[in-house]
C-alpha cells in the first residue's frame, strides 16, 4: 500500500525547514515529466473509466487554469467533466475567492445531481481542503499535489511569493485555519520527497479518527511538475474512480508499479 500512516513529532514539524537549494534547483525537470505524458499516454488510458461526475481542478500559487488543462483533459478523456476554478490567477485568499470558489461548488453539484470532486495543486490544495471541510454533503472527495497544510507556513521555498502576491502575512493569516484537519471526505495527499517548493513532511496527512478514509501517495516529481506528471495523473484517476461510499486505499502493486509508487515505509 501507498499509504503513510507516520507523521513527524510535532516539534519537528515546528522546525520544518523548507527544500534545500539543491531540490528547488530540480524544479526545472518539470518539462521532462510533462514530456513524459505523451510515451504514458498508452498506459495511462488504461485507468479506470470515469463515471461521469464532476471535477474542479484549483491552480497552485500565482498560477491560472491554463496551468490545469493538461490534468483537466487527461480527465475529461477518462469520462469525468473537469472544470477549472475559473478565477482567474491564484493570489491567495483574496476577498471572494473563497466564497467564489463555494459558490462553484454549490452549482456544480445542483446541476449536476451528485457530489463534486475537488482536486488542489499547492496551494489550491488549501482551497480544497478547507471548502470540504465546508460542504461535506457536496464534496465527494479531495486529492491534493504537493499541497502544506501539516507543516509550518514557512516550510515551503514560495512562501515570500505568497506574502507578495496576497498582501497577507502568511503565519498570521494560517492561523484563520486549522490546516492540518483533514476533510470529513475521502482525502488523499499525493506528494514527492523530491519536492523543491514544499517540504514534503508538510503534505503528511496525519491518521484521523474522526475520518479514517485519509492517505498519502508517493509518487516521483518535482513540484511544478506534481500536475503534469504521468504517475501523479495515474494515481488521480485511481483515486477518482472508486465507487462514491465504497472507499479503499491506494494499493502499491509489485514490479515497475512500486518503483513508481515509492513505498513510504522504507
Amino acid at each position: 500500500m501507498a499509504r503513510d500512516s507516520r507523521q513527524a513529532p510535532q516539534q519537528d514539524l515546528e522546525d520544518l525547514a523548507p527544500p534545500s537549494a539543491w531540490l528547488l534547483a530540480m524544479e526545472f525537470r518539470a518539462f521532462w515529466e510533462f514530456g513524459a505524458v505523451l510515451p504514458a499516454w498508452p498506459v495511462l488510458q488504461r485507468a479506470p473509466a470515469g463515471d461521469g461526475h464532476a471535477v474542479i481542478v484549483f491552480p497552485g500559487l500565482s498560477a491560472g487554469d491554463g496551468t490545469t488543462v493538461p490534468l483537466r483533459r487527461y480527465l475529461g478523456s477518462l469520462g469525468y467533466a473537469a472544470d477549472g476554478w475559473n478565477q482567474g490567477f491564484n493570489f491567495g485568499p483574496r476577498p471572494g475567492v473563497l466564497d467564489g470558489a463555494k459558490r462553484q461548488v454549490e452549482e456544480t453539484f445542483h446541476a449536476s445531481g451528485k457530489k463534486v470532486s475537488l482536486i488542489g495543486w499547492s496551494l489550491g490544495g488549501v482551497y480544497a481542503r478547507e471548502i470540504a471541510k465546508l460542504m461535506p454533503d457536496m464534496v465527494r472527495g479531495v486529492i491534493t499535489l504537493g499541497t502544506p497544510f501539516a507543516g509550518p507556513p514557512k516550510s515551503t521555498n514560495a512562501w515570500r511569493i505568497y506574502e507578495l502576491a496576497s498582501g497577507h502575512n502568511i503565519e498570521r493569516q494560517s492561523r484563520n485555519y486549522d490546516l492540518p484537519v483533514a476533510p470529513p471526505v475521502p482525502t488523499t495527499s499525493v506528494y514527492s520527497r523530491s519536492d523543491g517548493i514544499v517540504a514534503w513532511q508538510g503534505s503528511i496527512q496525519a491518521p484521523s479518527a474522526a475520518n479514517p478514509h485519509t492517505e498519502n501517495v508517493e509518487v516521483v516529481a518535482s513540484h511544478v511538475g506534481l500536475g503534469l506528471n504521468p504517475s501523479a495523473w495515474w494515481a488521480v484517476a485511481d483515486r477518482l474512480a472508486q465507487l462514491e461510499g465504497q472507499w479503499r486505499p491506494f494499493e502499491r502493486k509489485r514490479g515497475l508499479h512500486g518503483l513508481i509508487f515509492p513505498d513510504p515505509q522504507r
